[in-house]
């Protein structure tokens, strides 16, 4: 097998997540966030000549990355057609499945992505490089209503609506093409000290809306608890607080709204039980050497029987 390109993305918390997943040789496991391949060749490692383990990356880039072997099977697939993908292949349940959310170090470095607040590069965002739209077509045609909820919801921008009239009355001269001139305008409305958060969570309401982000970790965490088998683990890293709750009303709840339903006899109904109750952070060794990780959070749950 050959040496996964660190690179492109160095793995978050890997131990944990191995731990996590509580790996059997002869199971069938899924890594629906490949990137550079860390956390998969990680899990591949610790299978037998028995166990499978498929990988999923919407991205074409990832698939430089991927190695030949009988037990690995890479599919270039947005996760939120998880389920499909795997009946297509004759995979009805699993035993582990990993998540690891968010944009790889890859998509943000390679500034023509327009992940990035550095250089100057086209407003696009889209971790699917042949998806519907990117982050220049919503400035420049959501009406002012849409971008402020965007940026209120995904962004929690304090001043929304007068970034969004702004916007409004900019693309009137000309439109809002590149990172550049994106963060030119953002330089007029950012706080003053705070001017590289802003523009972070600016530039991070625009890539969930591109990428319906959120919308698509829902529908995933709902198939990963239908394919899981009894006993089975969830392993899920995210990297700000909106998909973060997400996943712990799920794992802790069965539902996203966060409220305990119960049957009849007063048992919770989910589908999922919690091994660590809070969430599992990077040392600070960790943090040093990969400054990516410092905001990450590790989840994992286990199928109930």
């Amino acid at each position: 097998m050959e040496q996964t390109n660190n690179t492109y993305h160095i793995p978050v918390l890997k131990d944990d997540c191995l731990v996590g997943l509580d790996i059997n040789p002869d199971g069938v496991y899924v890594d629906v966030t490949f990137g550079g391949g860390g956390h998969s060749k990680a899990i591949f490692e610790k299978l037998s000549e028995k166990g499978v383990l498929y990988a999923l990356d919407q991205d074409e880039d990832a698939k430089a990355n991927v190695w030949n072997a009988p037990n690995f099977n890479f599919i270039q697939s947005n996760f939120k057609f998880l389920s499909n993908q795997l009946k297509a292949r004759g995979v009805n349940s699993v035993d582990g499945i990993l998540a690891d959310l968010g944009v790889s170090s890859h998509q943000f470095d390679v500034e023509e992505r327009g992940f990035s607040t550095r250089g100057d590069a086209a407003l696009d965002m889209r971790m699917n490089k042949v998806g519907s739209i990117t982050a220049a077509e919503i400035l420049n045609n959501y009406e002012e209503e849409e971008l402020v909820g965007i940026f209120r919801k995904y962004g929690e921008i304090k001043n929304a609506r007068k970034l969004a009239s702004e916007i409004i009355q900019k693309r009137v001269g000309s439109q809002i093409t590149t990172t550049h001139e994106f963060v030119e305008l953002l330089s007029k409305m950012a706080p003053k000290f705070k001017e590289h958060r802003y523009y972070a969570q600016v530039f991070q309401a625009l890539r969930i809306e591109v990428n319906k982000e959120l919308e698509v970790l829902e529908y995933f965490l709902l198939q990963a608890s239908e394919l899981l088998n009894p006993g089975g683990r969830l392993v899920v890293l995210s990297y700000h607080s909106l998909e973060d709750r997400i996943v712990k009303n799920f794992m802790k709840k069965g539902n996203f709204e966060g409220v305990m339903e119960k049957d009849f006899y007063g048992n919770p109904i989910k589908p999922l039980t919690e091994i660590n109750r809070k969430p599992i952070i990077p040392e600070e060794y960790e943090m040093s050497q990969n400054s990516r990780s410092r905001s990450a959070k590790l989840r994992i749950a286990e199928k109930n029987g």
